[in-house]
């Protein structure tokens, strides 16, 4: 189901007043220092860090909820909150950032497996998330883009059961099955147009006709490749030699481990994907045509193309890896986590005085909304493209 172009959706908003008061609330920010930025990133490391080290003290007892839980949430602070926003650059300019802490030391070379515990190879995910996402949100290049990557699902003749299976497998699954062999293949795109001599630019690198899993054939230069350098040095850490350092304790124990591990993989491929997938879907979420044209109607499309879930609950932001400040991140991706929790009042009243939506649920309500978008049930909004929009205004 195919939702109708909605003609010059926010034509009463003044885009230019718009982004001047949203370029006065981040200024406010710029203009205070807060020394408790990196304090604040750390002890969220040492949460996570807490709930790896109950995983794995439990989880050579047995298969148990405990083990499972701990170490999917340990991954998914990992990843949701240390790795996110270091990669943005979000503490390049905290004073006493250590270099791990910076876009440029997290995750490279081979601190990979030390700060980036995970399927995906992390300048991969720099370009498919930093460039292709933030930066074409909503659009057809949007990686991201649920319902266009759902397509297929979304329009096969199947009973609603059968689509809703194949969701719950995708969740379950996807960073293996999606995220890391897509992020590689959109690095591989630009590094095969950089060999031609030819830039790198978004819809010559958004897509391409492989499938995402023709990333694991061994048969091909750059299957051996991605499984060498992305896939088998997070699997094998995590599925072989973790579970196998339990040795001294007996095979109980390490198939303990071992059964611990995949289940909290299955746990943080479904926590992950319940709090990344719904922050840009819903049939209250806007998809656009064709890129912004200028900085009023970019603000405007991060704010009605993303979603906010419940926020001002330290606890409760760890547990949703700061993905509930969506809006907030989409607007100014290269700040400290801490630092979205300062901002989000005041975007929010920015956006109610011109009439912008700021949409704001529980994560269970966006996550239902996702799926039904998802099986097809609901559609998302859908804008014409800009330059449609402004001769339907001068028309007028």
């Amino acid at each position: 189901m195919r939702a109708p172009m909605s003609e010059a959706p926010f034509a009463h908003v003044d885009r230019a007043a718009f982004a001047r008061d949203l370029d006065a609330v981040r200024a406010e920010l710029d203009g205070t220092t807060h020394a408790d930025d990196l304090a604040h990133l750390l002890r969220m490391e040492r949460w996570g860090r807490a709930c790896a080290a109950v995983g794995y003290a439990t989880a050579w007892i047995g298969p148990n909820p405990l083990s499972m839980a701990a170490l999917s949430t340990a991954s998914v602070a990992r990843w949701a909150i240390v790795a996110h926003h270091v990669v943005h650059r979000g503490y390049d300019k905290v004073e006493g950032a250590p270099a791990r802490l910076t876009s440029a030391g997290f995750g490279a070379g081979r601190r990979r497996l030390v700060d980036w515990f995970d399927w995906m190879l992390p300048e991969a995910w720099r370009l498919e998330h930093n460039t292709l996402h933030h930066y074409h949100t909503g659009e057809t290049l949007d990686p991201d883009l649920v319902e266009e990557n759902v397509k297929a699902v979304r329009d096969a003749k199947l009973p609603l059961a059968v689509k809703y299976a194949v969701v719950g497998f995708y969740a379950m699954t996807w960073k293996f099955t999606y995220y890391a062999p897509n992020t590689w293949q959109v690095m591989r795109r630009a590094e095969r147009c950089r060999e031609s001599g030819q830039a790198p630019s978004p819809k010559k690198i958004a897509s391409g006709p492989e499938s995402y899993l023709a990333a694991y054939n061994p048969f091909t230069a750059d299957g051996r490749r991605y499984l060498k350098e992305c896939a088998l040095p997070y699997g094998l850490t995590r599925f072989v030699v973790i579970p196998a350092a339990y040795s001294p304790l007996g095979p109980w124990a390490v198939a303990s481990v071992w059964m611990n591990s995949v289940g909290a993989e299955a746990l943080n491929n479904l926590h992950s994907f319940a709090l990344i997938a719904p922050n840009h879907a819903g049939d209250d979420v806007w998809r656009f045509e064709g890129p912004a044209r200028e900085r009023g109607e970019f603000y405007l499309r991060q704010v009605t193309g993303s979603v906010n879930y419940h926020t001002g609950s330290e606890v409760g932001d760890f547990l949703q890896g700061f993905l509930n400040y969506q809006i907030e991140h989409h607007l100014w991706p290269d700040l400290p986590a801490r630092a979205y929790q300062r901002l989000q009042p005041k975007v929010k009243a920015v956006c109610e005085k011109h009439g912008v939506p700021y949409v704001q649920e529980g994560l269970h309500k966006r996550v239902k909304k996702l799926v039904d978008i998802m099986v097809g049930k609901t559609s998302m909004r859908r804008a014409p493209a800009t330059a449609a929009r402004e001769q339907v205004a001068a028309a007028g």
